[in-house]
């Protein structure tokens, strides 16, 4: 479980972007923790818009622990989404 908040935090202090990587839904031991991740994500949107973010600096994905591959894919577009916007304003 990640509060918003925490997000916020680490992007306003300076980190590039955000990954954050959950159970498909569904397929999750904590039941509905991704679901509520996904509730949270929606609300994250409007929270990078008041602090001018670009939505990109933050993804929510789908990744089992079995999916290294589409794990390593995601990391890497979320790389090169980061570059292209370039550093944060915050750093």
């Amino acid at each position: 479980m990640v509060h918003p908040n925490l997000v916020i935090d680490a992007l306003t202090n300076g980190a590039d972007g955000v990954l954050m990587c959950g159970c498909h839904p569904g397929d999750c031991h904590y039941r509905e923790g991704n679901l509520r991740a996904q509730s949270r994500a929606d609300a994250l949107d409007m929270m990078l818009e008041d602090f001018d973010l670009e939505p990109e600096r933050y993804r929510l994905a789908w990744v089992a622990a079995s999916e290294g591959p589409q794990f390593a894919e995601v990391v890497r577009d979320m790389v090169e989404d980061l570059r292209e916007i370039g550093p944060s304003i915050y750093k």
